[in-house]
């Protein structure tokens, strides 16, 4: 009696070959782990946890010697500019590179208190930013006031409450985008050129000659994908959360979760590529076709900046696309805490995508 030919143990064994493979290729290490790793080194290492930054200039006429000037030093979201020369202030303030001067003149010492004086030259190069340098001007000339009067009664007064919560950093949103990056370049890019070479040097040929299905050999391939990416996960999480801070609220079963959530995305992006070189018969088109596919993803979904600001059309487009719910889950996964059930839109859209993805690459399938 023949053996029964098994198609778990063929699909290992393609998955184990294809992981060789993926590891000795310069581009799926490229795409799928060096840019990523510096994407999240550059981001990162421009974090600034404290406080928004504005750059102003002290014009050289103002007396550094008044309380005033000492107290728009020690104002947070100040950051005081190199530029020394009047003119070449004002200059700086034309194009947008300082956001005010700031004018400080010595008080005017007449009876009964001292009067201290302030001003301000803004531009409209630099407009959204006005309001703030006003308001904390008017704290510091408040300041100023209850100093000089200290028990002068108030009409108004302002009670500021905090409540506990974790710190946002910026790289609690960028290092879930670039582990998006790197399973949508690697799943994509990777599986259409590995697919059209294995086609094009006949090797698929000479696999259909055996008992093994198309099924199971797209199995091993989105097993290979899937172990690789577990070792790229790892080096960029990390990366992230060792030298940045990154929050994994529940530490490894963060991790673990993140992890479950990329299978779905694995699944699509990786199906995408199959299906891509499935239809392209010329190699020459797999990076124009897969381009076309990666990149309005990578500028719509969110992996850099937030797309809040987008049109509402445009916007709910952008939630529909697989790279959003997969960033999405992974940033409340990872900060919020929430768990994989917790996630159901997100996971919901993964699920309908990877079925759709699934079905189509291996109807699209082509032995030669």
């Amino acid at each position: 009696m023949a053996k029964k030919y098994s198609q778990l143990k063929a699909a290992l064994v393609l998955a184990k070959a294809s992981l060789i493979a993926t590891l000795r290729s310069p581009t799926s290490v490229v795409f799928a782990l060096l840019f990523p790793i510096i994407f999240v080194t550059v981001f990162g290492a421009m974090v600034d946890n404290t406080a928004v930054k504005i750059k102003i200039a002290v014009s050289p006429r103002s007396d550094t010697s008044s309380p005033v000037y000492r107290a728009v030093k020690a104002v947070g979201i100040f950051s005081l500019a190199k530029e020394q020369d009047s003119l070449e202030q004002i200059a700086a303030l034309k194009k947008g590179r300082i956001a005010g001067i700031i004018d400080i003149p010595a008080p005017v010492l007449s009876a009964p208190v001292p009067h201290y004086g302030v001003s301000l030259l803004s531009s409209g190069a630099v407009a959204d930013k006005r309001p703030l340098i006003q308001a904390a001007l008017q704290e510091v000339v408040a300041g100023i006031n209850r100093q000089v009067l200290p028990d002068q009664p108030v009409a108004a007064t302002l009670k500021v409450v905090t409540v506990p919560g974790r710190v946002y950093r910026q790289i609690d949103f960028i290092l879930p985008g670039q582990l998006g990056f790197s399973l949508l370049m690697a799943g994509v890019f990777g599986s259409a050129f590995l697919l059209f070479n294995l086609r094009h040097t006949l090797v698929l040929k000479r696999i259909f000659v055996t008992p093994i299905s198309r099924t199971a050999l797209l199995a091993g391939e989105m097993l290979s994908r899937l172990l690789f990416q577990v070792i790229c996960f790892i080096i960029i999480t990390a990366l992230g959360y060792y030298v940045f801070d990154f929050t994994l609220i529940n530490g490894v079963v963060t991790f673990i979760e993140m992890l479950g959530l990329s299978v779905f995305g694995l699944i699509i992006f990786t199906g995408i590529g199959f299906m891509i070189s499935g239809v392209i018969r010329n190699e020459s088109s797999i990076a124009p076709v897969a381009n076309t596919i990666t990149v309005p993803q990578i500028l719509l979904c969110g992996l850099f900046f937030p797309v809040e600001n987008y049109p509402v059309w445009l916007r709910t487009f952008c939630d529909y696309l697989p790279l959003t719910f997969f960033v999405d889950g992974l940033r409340k996964i990872a900060f919020e805490g929430a768990h994989l059930w917790e996630v159901p839109v997100q996971l919901g859209g993964l699920a309908v995508w990877a079925v759709i993805v699934g079905v189509l690459s291996v109807k699209m399938f082509k032995w030669e």
